[in-house]
């Protein structure tokens, strides 16, 4: 009786969010996927870029690599994105620091998609515990919103280039935001990203090793699986589907596949901490299930958390105490060597 009324509390939710998406039209879009490379005329031709970038280790790799343009101001921190996109508000990255009076450990924290509000809790909690937390805001979220935008269209959609574009500028300004904090005297740097946000700290755990501990909740390795199957993002399959299948949109969006990447997600200097839910149906337990196998064939030991909830209901008690206190300890085991 009670998990029919969690799915139920689950799907309204779902609907509620679903009330102001509307499909858009399919867009290759490879010059902002792929700058510098010749525009894709074709669906193939983009594919073929997709797959260059799989094998570019460099793809992922903010080409100056500057940790200038920072500044600091009553509890807020601003840097410019090294990424420059066509909205203005979204060249310039916000984060919301809560200092913990101690430098030895951070915690910098990826958001899910169309976030409305920061983690003031998790902030709180873990600040008291001798963790500094760090919020960054996302591509074309919070302050980096595009005007008049009721959800944020641009970081998710049916237009794939802008998409690999918006997941690509929020590793650079990730990996960004580390190497400041490294700088400023911050110790153990350890990533935690919710749904999509898990996507992003998965990339950045993957291609930076200052990133010792990495939390992903409400994950899964294909992006492309999760927008095709996820109750969340049923109006982008409806603009994919007439354009694309599922197996070229995997290897369209390759790029963002964690899978890709779990050789590197494997590293012996990096922690994984995975928590998900048996009853999701915007991030499916299958593709979870499939993602952890993964890790696991590439020799990663990860930490799992299973849940009997759905993906909104997490952040429900007492779900999200459970999930809470098992990031803690987590992120209080001592490093790997």
């Amino acid at each position: 009786m009670y998990h029919r009324w969690l799915d139920r509390w689950d799907e309204r939710r779902a609907q509620r969010g679903e009330e102001v998406k509307e499909a858009t039209d399919f867009i290759l879009d490879s010059g902002r996927a792929f700058p510098g490379a010749e525009e894709a005329d074709s669906l193939e031709e983009f594919c073929v870029l997709a797959d260059h970038a799989v094998s570019d280790p460099s793809f992922y790799d903010e080409p100056g690599r500057s940790v200038q343009g920072f500044e600091r101001h009553d509890g807020w921190l601003t840097f410019p994105s090294e990424i420059a996109t066509d909205v203005d508000e979204n060249n310039t990255v916000w984060a919301k620091l809560t200092e913990s009076g101690s430098r030895d450990q951070v915690l910098v924290i990826f958001h899910h998609w169309n976030a409305r509000a920061r983690q003031r809790q998790i902030a709180g909690f873990f600040s008291k515990r001798g963790v500094t937390v760090v919020e960054i805001a996302m591509p074309y979220h919070f302050e980096r919103s595009r005007p008049g935008a009721l959800y944020a269209d641009y970081m998710l959609s049916s237009n794939l280039g802008r998409t690999i574009q918006s997941v690509r500028q929020a590793v650079w300004d990730g990996r960004k935001l580390i190497r400041w904090l490294k700088s400023e005297g911050y110790g153990e740097i350890s990533v935690l990203g919710m749904s999509l946000g898990s996507w992003v700290a998965g990339l950045i755990a993957a291609h930076e090793p200052a990133v010792s501990k990495a939390s992903l909740f409400l994950t899964a390795g294909s992006l492309a699986d999760m927008v095709w199957t996820g109750r969340a993002t049923r109006s982008i399959r409806e603009s994919l589907e007439p354009a694309i299948g599922l197996t070229d949109l995997r290897r369209a969006w390759g790029p963002l596949n964690l899978e890709n990447f779990t050789h590197k997600l494997a590293r012996p200097e990096l922690a994984l901490h995975v928590v998900f839910a048996t009853r999701d149906k915007v991030v499916l337990p299958a593709l979870t299930k499939s993602f952890i196998r993964k890790l696991q064939q590439a020799g990663a030991k990860p930490s799992v958390l299973k849940l009997n909830c759905g993906h909104y209901s997490l952040a429900t008690p007492p779900y999200i105490f459970l999930a809470g206190w098992s990031l803690k300890r987590f992120l209080s085991r001592a490093a790997t060597s």
